[in-house]
């Protein structure tokens, strides 16, 4: 597998945001985000076997592995990966980019799926198929760039029916959105969402590696 960069930090976003967590960066993306901030992972990256980046994985020493990208799905060999890892007993999300499918993907792992928004430039990617697939432990994220961003998400939300379970973020692009103004837009129309703020960016910027 290509691999960009392993690390331990606090994971910044979702469900287990705060917890000291191993992100595995699998190289390579399809989709070219207007907000991205690792499109340093586009491309490069080292050749490695599922055996070394497990062994790093268990050197690193946290319990929970979050396997990112670019977009990981990509790389076919990732579902092996999140496989492994769960095997280990580890408690693994994956973030995906929503346009791949993740039916392969171990069920076991919290998969994240981002929603691509209008802002985004990728919304005609969006694999819809994807939320009949959805577990009551997966997330959906929404990040929102705009007013007009905002009530596509809410519009789409309403369209959507996802297991009880399985927990929808809006978070704010950063620098394009106030944080405080998307979470009053949601106060206002009583969404069933969560509203996400990027605690990582808040802590080391878009630095890489943390």
């Amino acid at each position: 597998m290509r691999l960009t960069e392993i690390f331990c930090s606090l994971q910044g976003e979702a469900r287990d945001a705060g917890a000291v967590c191993t992100f595995i960066r699998l190289t390579g993306c399809p989709l070219r985000c207007h907000y991205c901030d690792t499109a340093y992972a586009f491309s490069g990256g080292e050749w490695q076997d599922i055996d070394s980046i497990v062994a790093q994985v268990d050197a690193l020493g946290a319990h929970h592995v979050c396997v990112t990208g670019g977009e990981p799905l990509a790389q076919p060999n990732a579902s092996v990966l999140v496989r492994r890892l769960c095997d280990a007993g580890y408690a693994v999300s994956v973030e995906t980019a929503g346009a791949l499918d993740i039916s392969g993907v171990d069920t076991r792992a919290s998969r994240v799926v981002d929603i691509k928004t209008p802002d985004s430039g990728e919304a005609a990617r969006n694999l819809w198929k994807n939320i009949d697939r959805l577990t009551d432990h997966d997330q959906l994220k929404f990040v929102i760039c705009s007013r007009a961003d905002y009530e596509w998400s809410r519009d789409r939300v309403a369209e959507l029916t996802v297991p009880q379970g399985c927990t929808i973020w809006f978070s704010p692009s950063f620098g394009a959105v106030d944080a405080r103004a998307l979470g009053e837009w949601i106060i206002a129309d009583r969404l069933p969402v969560k509203l996400q703020l990027q605690l990582h960016k808040e802590l080391w910027g878009d630095e890489p590696g943390r």
